[in-house]
């Protein structure tokens, strides 16, 4: 059978219901509903040109991609695609022909130089190299079997410091986002990012329909948060989205109190697993991750290509 490229549909929900089945089996780590498709297709700006593309066969889609300009850079000509094709349907060139139709659309649009996620795996390194990518930093997800492992024992808050959560912040999250803003900045990557615009972090992030704001666990002193664990549910899954402590903070023990008091509480609430992931050179992060239990189950390697 043929396959062809499109732009996925959001009003039709055999495309979403698609989307998400290749990616749950690509990613099983990472978990996407059909409110969180529609969520990302909801946020793209103008300046982003940003398309969700799927590869058809016989009707059934079996690959994806996700694509677009870095808004949040201060550098501009940064461009992101992101292909998952379903691993039981490999070798049928759909791959191929997203990277193709990502790459046409970022170029025409000023990327000149484009970042991409990896499996690391042979076959998928091997795919990557034949399409002019090079391989760069990696990242890995991580589990933790919330239902067995003994957790660090729950720990009293320093002096001055009170742990609260999200849901205490629903009439004015503007102090999550100033912290969310620098503890962001610090994480390794390839392209910097900038906070710098309220209302669209609200629309994206606050407003994220896995935001699970009673379970993340924020660290308050001097009336403001400085430090917080980010946690995602959806169809009784846990992760992780972000732990970050804000700079004249750091070094307290901030972030292991807050993960660990929203770890407490996310396996009270009856889930038995917690995923994350964590850039393999956030050494600070891989140890407090590693003194949970949290064990490696996939690794993804960023490759990038320079457009001539």
């Amino acid at each position: 059978m043929t396959v062809i490229v499109r732009d996925l549909r959001p009003e039709t929900p055999a495309d979403i219901e698609g989307f998400v089945r290749v990616r749950h089996r690509a990613l099983p780590y990472v978990f996407f509903s059909p409110a969180s498709v529609l969520h990302s297709l909801s946020l793209s700006r103008p300046d982003a040109h940003a398309r969700k593309l799927v590869a058809v066969e016989d009707g059934e889609i079996i690959g994806t991609a996700q694509l677009g300009l870095a808004q949040d850079s201060p550098e501009p000509g940064q461009g992101f695609l992101n292909v998952y094709v379903d691993p039981a349907r490999t070798g049928r060139g759909a791959g191929t022909l997203l990277v193709r139709t990502a790459e046409e659309h970022l170029a025409a649009h000023g990327a000149t130089k484009l970042f991409a996620w990896v499996l690391d795996e042979p076959a998928y390194r091997a795919f990557a190299a034949r399409h002019g990518y090079r391989s760069s930093r990696s990242a890995h997800f991580l589990r933790l079997d919330l239902a067995r492992t003994v957790l660090p024992p729950l720990q009293d808050p320093p002096p001055g410091v009170e742990l609260r959560t999200a849901a205490d912040f629903a009439d004015d999250p503007r102090p999550l986002f100033v912290l969310d803003a620098e503890a962001g900045s610090d994480e390794p990557g390839d392209i910097a990012t900038e906070f710098t615009d309220y209302a669209a972090w609200v629309e994206e992030y606050w407003k994220h329909p896995h935001l699970d704001r009673e379970l993340t666990s924020v660290a308050v002193a001097d009336g403001r948060p400085v430090a917080f664990s980010v946690a995602h549910t959806h169809d009784g899954l846990y992760t992780t989205g972000m732990t970050g402590t804000a700079r004249d903070h750091r070094g307290r023990g901030l972030a292991k109190l807050v993960k660990n008091d929203s770890l407490h509480r996310a396996r009270a609430a009856g889930y038995p697993q917690a995923y994350t992931g964590n850039d393999a050179d956030n050494g600070p992060m891989l140890a407090i991750n590693k003194w949970f239990g949290y064990e490696i189950c996939a690794t993804e390697v960023r490759h990038v290509r320079e457009l001539g």
